[in-house]
């Protein structure tokens, strides 16, 4: 029994103890709870907390939502709220009602807004617990805001930064185009029929314009767009000839070279949700337009547009107050090498031919044009490109969607003046020294089994350099390609660039000699010296290789961006008297009757080049596919080096293909 009375007052003891230690409520503490809620948008958290008196004048529903939208609409970001430090008052917990202030601090899309202000906070009982509620207005939100005003944001978009050619001539420019919709409140009864005559027309399904017609902010006087189209589309006029519709001029991005430089100059779009998640911080929004491939995407920072916005109070009376206010800001015009004229001659002349080119200034390293074929047309994405028609870009063999200037091929017999070169620089060749070849099969001794190298073409028994280009001899620069060795050929490949990716600010891969990074004596050595075994290069590094022909011995590097100086690659990569030997051997190659290039010569204009044929199969001995290529420049202007492949070619003559293209590039542009 003594026991039972020791607990019980125990128990009596710890409740008064208790009762008597806890704290009284505290509005600090409530309105350091508050902000809390504030800081994270917990907008129904903070609803709870308002004191019975506000909830009557406003709903949880209507609350949240005014402050999700007011938020949202300006992109309120990096928000921070917080009760400003005050001296307390121990009788402040005696009160009924206290004013306490409290700091805003957040980014909009108009600019930073900061303001402090102050929370009337009133004490309430609640389930025989006696609190401390927010006595809110809309003033906390913004302290100009009154109970009939509105928050308004107006955008004041800035242009993004077009992409101009040599000769000023836009590649990427801010245009127009139209935008066809309908008017719902003119369609009568006859909404169905417009629907399937405006669908048969635009090639979209009735559901689509249905859909379209009845979101939400559709009102019977708007007008509600469903296609974009360019100014030239011929649907235009009989799109306005439909009842209840109407074709609109509207902003749009323009690309007037279309397919010609599609893959050069990209194309913009809508942001996907996951580049958002990933710039978001950077100031874009969930609907901005962002540069999708080629230099659109590549110089994205520099031509992007930054929109200006005014986030302000529109009063009961009219008038209005600034919140905060940033101004538009363009993006960068950026002019490049490119010279439309030659983009446009080399993709018409591939005739849309899967292929690729590159053209080049050989004096200056200047870009003149950068061709991938077959191609797209860029514009469609921007106006909105149907599925139908992606699938049958995607689903075309000659795979137009794929950038072929950014790929790496075979060079063939292109890359022979490189070995030429090399070899001349290493002693293990002398311009006059003659090579005695019987027949068209060659090996160097048995041990090669039954691998042999082949002549493409019948020549002379005693070849000198300059036959071995002409008739460009595999066994010739096979021959060479033995006497150098795996270390010395190394080395010369390193010396024009092989291994390195190029100093170009577009992602073109870099080219290789051999998929391990060595060479080994032997078929693999022999095949890399005329351009076949394991040797890749890109299109452009094909081009500036060629280079030191022309500036006596320096690689330029390629440039891009106009106004950038002339830059060097690789100095003094071979000798002038090098340089002189095979440039004036380029020029025969063309203008000898049995030279490879023969069919590309003009009396008008003489050119120097080589030929190569790439062959494209899985064991020797057996037929396959063969790509023709074609490197050459005005000997006489040296003003314009252009290198030209076209895949496919085994039915078409080979490299003969590709010389005739490149002949009526040439004839077209001087």
């Amino acid at each position: 029994m003594g026991n039972v009375r020791w607990v019980l007052a125990l128990i009596s003891f710890l409740a008064i103890t208790l009762f008597s230690c806890s704290k009284p409520p505290s509005p600090h503490d409530a309105l350091k709870t508050y902000t809390s809620y504030w800081t994270k948008q917990q907008f129904a958290k903070m609803y709870d907390m308002l004191s019975e008196e506000t909830k009557k004048t406003v709903g949880k529903e209507q609350f949240v939502d005014r402050y999700k939208k007011i938020y949202g609409d300006i992109q309120v970001s990096h928000l921070s709220v917080a009760p400003v430090p005050v001296q307390t008052d121990k009788k402040d917990g005696d009160k009924t009602e206290i004013s306490l202030p409290f700091s805003v601090k957040m980014d909009t899309v108009a600019g930073p807004v900061q303001f402090r202000h102050e929370a009337k906070l009133v004490k309430e009982q609640s389930n025989d617990k006696e609190q401390w509620r927010i006595k809110w207005d809309p003033s906390y939100i913004f302290p100009q805001l009154g109970p009939n005003d509105k928050v308004r944001l107006n955008i004041t978009p800035g242009k993004r930064g077009e992409i101009i050619d040599r000769n000023g001539q836009p590649l990427a420019m801010n245009g127009t185009a139209y935008e066809i919709g309908v008017i719902p409140g003119q369609m009568g009864d006859n909404a169905e029929t417009i629907k399937q005559k405006l669908a048969s027309l635009l090639g979209v399904s009735p559901e689509i314009i249905t859909e379209k017609l009845n979101a939400p902010w559709v009102r019977p006087d708007y007008f509600v767009p469903i296609q974009k189209v360019s100014k030239t589309d011929k649907r235009v006029e009989e799109a306005r000839r439909i009842q209840a519709v109407a074709v609109k001029e509207t902003p749009e991005r323009e690309y007037p070279l279309g397919a010609a430089a599609a893959h050069l100059v990209g194309y913009v779009g809508t942001i996907t949700k996951e580049e958002w998640e990933a710039k978001k911080d950077e100031g874009y929004s969930p609907t901005s337009r962002i540069g999708k491939r080629g230099l659109e995407e590549l110089w994205e920072g520099r031509l992007r547009a930054h929109d200006g916005a005014r986030l302000y109070i529109e009063k009961a009376d009219g008038s209005t107050v600034t919140i905060a206010e940033t101004k538009p800001r363009d993006g960068e015009t950026i002019a490049v090498t490119i010279d439309a004229k030659v983009q446009q001659a080399i993709y018409r002349e591939m005739k849309g031919r899967a292929g690729t080119a590159a053209a080049i200034h050989p004096q200056t390293g200047e870009i003149l044009a950068l061709v991938s074929s077959p191609s797209f047309d860029p514009n469609r994405f921007v106006l909105g490109l149907s599925s139908s028609e992606y699938a049958k870009w995607q689903n075309d063999p000659l795979r137009p969607l794929v950038n072929r200037f950014a790929a790496t091929y075979a060079p063939g017999s292109a890359i022979k003046p490189i070995i030429a070169a090399i070899a001349l620089e290493q002693g293990a060749i002398t311009p006059k020294e003659t090579k005695t070849i019987h027949g068209r099969r060659w090996q160097p001794d048995r041990s090669w089994g039954n691998y042999f190298i082949t002549r493409v073409h019948d020549g002379p028994e005693r070849v000198d350099l300059t036959k071995a280009l002409v008739y460009s001899d595999n066994i010739y620069f096979a021959m060479a390609g033995l006497e150098l060795g795996p270390e010395r050929m190394e080395s010369g490949l390193r010396s024009f660039g092989f291994g390195e990716k190029p100093p170009f600010p577009y992602p073109i891969p870099a080219s290789r000699f051999s998929n391990s990074g060595s060479l080994k004596t032997g078929p693999q050595l022999a095949d890399t010296a005329y351009g076949q075994g394991e040797m890749q290069m890109s299109i452009l590094h094909l081009a500036a290789a060629y280079t030191p022909f022309v500036t006596g011995g320096d690689l330029l590097q390629p440039v891009l961006e106009k106004g950038q100086p002339k830059t060097v690659w690789k100095q003094g990569v071979i000798s002038s008297q090098t340089a002189a030997i095979v440039a004036g051997d380029l020029v025969r190659v063309v203008a000898d009757p049995n030279g490879t290039a023969h069919d590309a010569y003009i009396k008008s204009i003489p050119l120097a080049g080589k030929t190569g044929t790439a062959e494209l199969k899985q064991e020797k001995g057996t037929q396959g596919k063969e790509n023709g290529l074609f490197v050459a420049y005005p000997a006489d202007r040296r003003d314009l080096l252009l290198a030209l492949l076209i895949e496919g070619v085994e039915n078409d003559g080979g490299s003969r293909y590709a010389v005739n293209a490149a002949k009526r590039i040439f004839t077209s542009l001087h």
